[in-house]
């Protein structure tokens, strides 16, 4: 009777200890998979990812609002964190709905209505086109347009046309008869809608849309345009930095007359 309560003590132990380890395994797995994805498009107006990621309480009203099903709430096995909205334009893109019918009813900020009105308050007129949900970018070398194919069908599904995206002109040196119709992405335009990523005929598309911080450098404050006065203003926030070495002891004309005592022996 005693070796049996003792057995049956070890087993429930080596249970026990097996389900936290599976629950810990389980857990670090979804904080993994919460991390593991950077290239995230989130919907009209969302905040910067990191305080989305804090601010967003996945409760899923903007899924619901999207009359196109574009938006989805990340579940386990996505490698999104888990329960927050995202779309995949390749499936369904952002049709830039005017009345942005998946922003006004985010209860927690993590959507800010501020950064989708003609005036930047949460009262003023809707401007979908102000939206920054990411930008295109095109891989040349395998869009057929590069090739001398005719093709527009990104172009022609730019909500934004002759604006988001143009076309460039090129002559086509191979043929010499002909023009590359090249497009081209401007990202001051560029909303991220997806829907040129959704309607590149390539059987993986050649233009696709990335977040705005992944996809874009970043010039700081040191460089300025010289020709564009209101480009000044970044100046205000650059900093100097000076560095002495023996070298810069030296006036610039010394430094260059200083032979190394190559003339000593004559």
């Amino acid at each position: 009777m005693e070796n049996t309560s003792r057995r049956e003590f070890f087993l429930k132990a080596a249970r026990s200890l097996g389900l936290a380890g599976l629950g810990g395994l389980t857990w670090s797995a979804y904080i993994n998979e919460a991390k593991a994805n950077q290239l995230l498009l989130r919907p009209p107006a969302a905040i910067d990812e990191k305080d989305f990621l804090a601010t967003c309480i996945k409760c899923g009203m903007c899924v619901e609002a999207c009359p196109f099903d574009t938006l989805k709430l990340a579940k386990a096995g996505d490698n999104r964190p888990i329960g927050t909205p995202f779309f995949e334009p390749r499936d369904i893109p952002c049709y830039m709905c005017t009345d942005i019918p998946c922003v006004p009813v985010c209860p927690s900020g993590a959507l800010d209505i501020t950064k989708v009105t003609k005036d930047g308050t949460k009262t003023g007129e809707l401007d979908i086109n102000k939206s920054q949900m990411g930008v295109a970018v095109i891989d040349l070398k395998n869009c057929i347009a590069s090739w001398g194919i005719q093709c527009d069908a990104c172009y022609r599904a730019c909500p934004l046309m002759d604006e988001a995206i143009f076309l460039e002109y090129t002559r086509n040196e191979r043929t010499g008869k002909h023009s590359f119709l090249k497009p081209i992405v401007d990202s001051d335009f560029c909303t991220g809608c997806g829907l040129c990523e959704r309607a590149c005929v390539t059987k993986e598309p050649t233009i696709i849309v990335l977040p705005r911080e992944v996809a874009l450098g970043s010039v700081g404050d040191h460089y300025i345009k010289g020709w564009d006065k209101a480009d000044e203003a970044r100046l205000d926030n650059a900093h100097s930095e000076t560095t002495t070495t023996e070298i810069s002891k030296d006036s610039a004309v010394d430094s260059l007359n200083d032979m190394g005592g190559l003339l000593d022996d004559f």
